[in-house]
């Protein structure tokens, strides 16, 4: 690792689309959560 190469930081682009893939994790995992009440309600 030479002390000239850039820091080892991803893009906006890369950051903002993480942030949303792990926001849209979250949401999936409550949805199924949900679902399986919903489901173990009937």
């Amino acid at each position: 690792m030479l002390w000239s190469d850039p820091e080892n930081e991803p893009p906006k682009e890369l950051r903002d689309t993480q942030d949303m893939l792990r926001r849209l994790g979250v949401l999936v995992a409550l949805a199924m959560v949900l679902a399986m009440l919903v489901l173990g309600v009937r």
